[in-house]
């Protein structure tokens, strides 16, 4: 998968070493949630930059049954922001994960228990 440079919104932004290793190894589906490819993630920064002009959001994945998108934000040290998009500003924010890496283990559970 061909990674979206984040760059032209963003520069200080780089994705953490974490995320770079999944896509490195394809792991892209977890039935739920998937990683979201190049021109979706472009087409929702800019929608997340008019609908939450007070953050800098980096989403990277995205729920199939709900408007819930997975975010890394400029400044918050690789953290994921779980953003309920098109909610209203002040009340997007579902959840918030210390790192990536804690992030895909709640996305994999969710696939484990959707599947059984």
């Amino acid at each position: 998968m061909e990674l979206f440079s984040v760059k032209k919104y963003y520069q200080e932004f780089d994705y953490p070493e974490s995320f770079l290793k999944i896509l490195e190894l394809n792991l892209l589906d977890y039935d739920v949630w998937y990683i979201m490819p190049k021109e979706q993630v472009e087409t929702r920064i800019k929608g997340l930059k008019q609908r939450y002009p007070n953050r800098r959001l980096v989403p990277f994945a995205r729920r199939d049954d709900s408007d819930d998108i997975a975010c890394f934000e400029v400044g918050q040290a690789g953290r994921v922001f779980v953003i309920h998009d098109f909610a209203s500003e002040g009340y997007e924010q579902r959840k918030i994960y210390e790192d990536f890496w804690e992030w895909f283990k709640d996305a994999v559970q969710e696939m484990i228990i959707s599947s059984s």
